[in-house]
């Protein structure tokens, strides 16, 4: 199974021990600020802001937290200015890795991400060293046991969405990024709540892992997913199911 799929599933279920620290909720408002600071405040313009508020209003973020993190994107609000930045690296058994943060202190949130890289057996790149190894879409998990098979096919294939696939116990759809709204709605429609969903890097060719360097690697994940500035991370790594089940 691969590990993109795989360490989604596994942040889905660490979902809600995030939501009890407070972390998705932190999480949620900087892109929120962040994508209003880009593409302005209104939800039905910004295709980005939609789909952030979207998260927040299944996460059960008060309306006014909402509101209130849109007011700082557009600057009718004071607050913490975010810079988007995305790092790139290698992982144990040189899986690649790409980082996206959202910081208000470049420098520490380097530090931080070379540190954790460095104590699991990885390495900070330059730009565009891993980046050519991936392709920016739409990516939604759909459990099996919630969707046939046939209808949740059709149903993206019609709305504009590039393919299905099968992974494990999990459908995978893909979708351009522009289209990716739209597929998601879709989806939704069916009465169907994805286990994840979001604009994803979707590596072109996987790395095995196993043993060690598999260990590491999740252990790497975990600790890189668990710094406050690191909004997401994917990687290329690829771990057989039933290790990656037991590791995690």
């Amino acid at each position: 199974m691969s590990g993109h799929s795989k360490w989604h599933t596994i942040k889905h279920k660490k979902g809600a021990l995030d939501a009890k620290r407070g972390k998705i909720f932190t999480r949620l408002i900087k892109e929120m600020t962040v994508a209003a600071r880009a593409g302005g405040g209104d939800v039905a313009m910004n295709p980005r802001l939609r789909t952030v508020v979207t998260k927040a209003q299944a996460a059960n973020m008060p309306a006014e937290n909402i509101k209130r993190a849109i007011r700082r994107g557009t600057g009718e609000e004071e607050g913490v200015i975010y810079d988007e930045i995305t790092y790139e690296g290698y992982g144990p058994g040189g899986a690649a890795l790409i980082i996206a943060s959202f910081t208000d202190n470049k420098n520490r949130t380097v530090g931080e991400i070379r540190h954790a890289l460095t104590k699991h057996g990885g390495s900070l790149g330059e730009s565009n060293s891993v980046a050519w190894m991936f392709s920016k879409k739409g990516y939604i998990i759909v459990a099996k046991d919630k969707a046939d098979e046939e209808k949740l096919m059709t149903t993206v294939l019609e709305s504009g969405g590039d393919d299905m696939a099968e992974d494990g116990d999990n459908w995978e759809i893909f979708t351009a990024p522009d289209a990716f709204q739209a597929v998601l709605d879709a989806v939704k429609a069916l009465g169907i709540e994805p286990d994840s969903a979001e604009v994803s890097m979707i590596p072109k060719n996987y790395v095995s892992l196993e043993g060690a360097a598999a260990r590491s690697m999740l252990k790497l994940m975990d600790v890189l997913d668990d710094l406050d500035d690191v909004q997401n991370v994917w990687s290329n790594f690829d771990i057989e199911e039933k290790e990656i089940e037991a590791l995690a």
